[in-house]
C-alpha cells in the first residue's frame, strides 16, 4: 500500500487499498485505448469498459470490506448494503460515495488527468474521503479531525489573500441561470482573479486547493461523487467549502468570501 500515516483509521485503509486495486486496472486499460469499447452517453459524456470495470471492482471490495455500508456510485447509482443495518444500530447509516473514473473525457484522449474518488458518509455527512491519480501516484486522503495529506505528507490550503494573483479552477458548468449566466460570471471572475483553469476531473481539482496548488474551485452544477471527498480534502486542509447554485466552491479562507461575493 502507498505509504500513508498511521493516524489512518481502518476505513480509510480499505479506502486506499480498494482505490488502489481499482487503478491497476484503470492503467493497463489507459495504455490500450485502442482497445477499449466505448458507448455514448448524454451530453458527449462517456462510459468506458475501463469505468465499468472499475466500478464493479470497487463496488464489490468496498461491500466485501463492510457490508453493513450502502453504496452511492455514478454510474449505478444506489446499492443497498448486502447486510443492512438499522439507522439507530451504532453500524448504520454509512455509505460509500464512489466515483470510478472521475475525468473520463481525459482518459478517453489520452491525457493522464484522472482520478478514482471514494468517500465515506456516516447518516450523511462525509467524513473521509480518499483521490488517487494512478497516473502520478498521487494519493489524497482526508478524515475528519485527523488533517488532510498527499501520500503521508500533510497538506494545507494555500494561504494567498489577493485574488489577484490567484489560480482558480472551474467545472463545466459556470453559472447556474443558464449559458448566458454563465458566460457572464465567468468573465466577471476571469477579470478579477489571475488565472483560471479548467482540467476536467473535480476532484483532483478540489485536492489540488486542498494542497494549495491551486486557490480554489467553483462549479455551479455537481454530484456527490464529483465533490464528496474532494470536498473533506479542503476542509480538513483548513479551507472552506460553500454551496453554489447546484454545486459547490471551495477555496482557502481568505479569499472565500469575496470569490462567492464575485459569483453571486
Amino acid at each position: 500500500m502507498l505509504g500513508i500515516s498511521s493516524r489512518s483509521s481502518a476505513a480509510v485503509n480499505v479506502m486506499v487499498l480498494t482505490v488502489q486495486k481499482a487503478a491497476t486496472g484503470l492503467i493497463r486499460d489507459f495504455g490500450e485505448l485502442e482497445k477499449l469499447q466505448v458507448s455514448a452517453k448524454d451530453f458527449g459524456n462517456f462510459v468506458t469498459t475501463a469505468d465499468q470495470r472499475s466500478e464493479r471492482l470497487l463496488i464489490d471490495e468496498l461491500s466485501k470490506a463492510r457490508p453493513e455500508y450502502d453504496i452511492l456510485s455514478e454510474e449505478r447509482g444506489e446499492v443497498p448494503a448486502r447486510q443492512p443495518r438499522s439507522k439507530f444500530d451504532q453500524n448504520g447509516g454509512y455509505k460509500w460515495i464512489i466515483d470510478p473514473l472521475d475525468g473520463t473525457m481525459n482518459f478517453l484522449h489520452g491525457i493522464p488527468h484522472f482520478a478514482v474518488s471514494v468517500a465515506l458518509s456516516h447518516h450523511d455527512e462525509v467524513i473521509a474521503g480518499v483521490v488517487f491519480n494512478p497516473i502520478t501516484n498521487e494519493l489524497y486522503w482526508g478524515e475528519r479531525g485527523a488533517g488532510a495529506f498527499l501520500n503521508n505528507r500533510r497538506i494545507r490550503v494555500s494561504g494567498r489573500r489577493a485574488m489577484a494573483s490567484a489560480i482558480v479552477a472551474t467545472g463545466s458548468t459556470f453559472g447556474f441561470r443558464g449559458r448566458d449566466d454563465g458566460h457572464a460570471r465567468l468573465n466577471a471572475i476571469s477579470k478579477r482573479i489571475g488565472a483560471i483553469r479548467h482540467f476536467g476531473a473535480t476532484s483532483l481539482d478540489l485536492a489540488f486547493v486542498a494542497s494549495g496548488k491551486m486557490d480554489a474551485f467553483f462549479d455551479a452544477r455537481t454530484n456527490a461523487w464529483d465533490t464528496a471527498a474532494g470536498e473533506i480534502l479542503v476542509k480538513e486542509a483548513g479551507g472552506s467549502v460553500s454551496p453554489y447554485g447546484d454545486g459547490i466552491v471551495a477555496s482557502n479562507l481568505s479569499m472565500h468570501d469575496e470569490l462567492k461575493g464575485i459569483l453571486e
